[in-house]
């Protein structure tokens, strides 16, 4: 498996095979892809931006063009096994609307994001005085599509408040790395946040 993100290969290993799969913010189609022909899912990819949807289109996914901050109104309840939101969710105008409507669609709900809690972050912001730009981070302040950034802390009060039950839980840097530190302080060391979460049972 040779994936560009190290995200993917985490999210690739969760994903049952043979499921139905929508991948929301889906880019250029790449994780779908990889999980059609490695586990003989099937689904769509929900994407913005009109270069990405050709990309999409050449390579045989089922893409819709849709701003996410609308809603999933074109799926119905329990349409999908997994709803997929990968490094997206930092983007989003209302992201707690959106885990709601990922777990109305779907059974289960995966989400990546980027850190913010991670040391690099901390002490651009603590020492250095300026909003972070490093690796999970790249863009400035004024020019970041980014409008909800978090660490896995926030994340985490956010499902117990939407009575979201946290199945798995993975911290991990860019070049997919683990290592004591980042075991033992996965919002100090991690770089890119995973989750794998669902309703919580009435």
């Amino acid at each position: 498996m040779n994936l560009s993100r190290s995200d993917f290969q985490v999210i690739c290993d969760w994903i049952t095979p043979n499921s139905h799969v929508l991948d929301l913010g889906c880019g250029n189609g790449e994780l779908l892809s990889e999980l059609s022909k490695s586990q003989g899912v099937s689904g769509y990819g929900i994407e913005i931006d009109d270069k990405n949807i050709s990309r999409c289109i050449k390579a045989g996914i089922n893409v819709i063009q849709r701003d996410l901050d609308l809603g999933l109104s074109d799926f119905d309840e329990e349409s999908f096994d997994f709803v997929i939101l990968s490094l997206t969710l930092q983007a989003s105008n209302y992201p707690h609307r959106l885990l709601g409507e990922m777990l109305r669609v779907g059974a289960e709900g995966i989400v990546t994001f980027p850190n913010f809690g991670n040391i690099t972050s901390r002490i651009q912001l603590g020492l250095g005085g300026r909003m972070p730009v490093n690796r999970t981070l790249p863009m400035e302040w004024y020019n970041t599509p980014n409008v909800h950034l978090c660490t896995l802390k926030d994340f985490e009060e956010l499902c117990e408040k939407l009575d979201i039950e946290i199945l798995e839980r993975r911290a991990v840097t860019h070049d997919n790395k683990t290592g004591p530190g980042l075991k033992l302080f996965p919002n100090l060391f991690g770089e890119i946040a995973l989750y794998r979460f669902r309703k919580k049972p009435a």
